[in-house]
């Protein structure tokens, strides 16, 4: 599913997925991966997200979110990348 590359990037912010078995972390569904990046990660994590997967990719997975997965990024962070998408995606 994910390239070994994204796998690798998965496995170094195994942190950041606490809430995942740990033999389950490289299989976790894009849009988990997204709002991980995007609620707990820095700015240099979410720059090498989007150089592994893409902007558009990103995009198109975060507004894809609808109702409570939308809930699930912070305030702050969902005002953020909505203005930074709308602008560069």
């Amino acid at each position: 599913m994910y390239s070994s590359e994204l796998k690798a990037f998965i496995r170094e912010k195994s942190s950041l997925f606490w809430s995942v078995p740990e033999g389950k972390k490289e299989e976790v569904s894009p849009a988990l991966l997204v709002e991980t990046i995007l609620n707990y990660g820095s700015l240099d994590d979410f720059r090498k997200l989007v150089r592994l997967m893409g902007i558009i990719e990103v995009a198109r997975i975060f507004f894809s979110a609808s109702g409570r997965q939308k809930m699930n990024y912070y305030p702050e962070i969902y005002n953020y990348f909505s203005l930074l998408f709308k602008k560069y995606a």
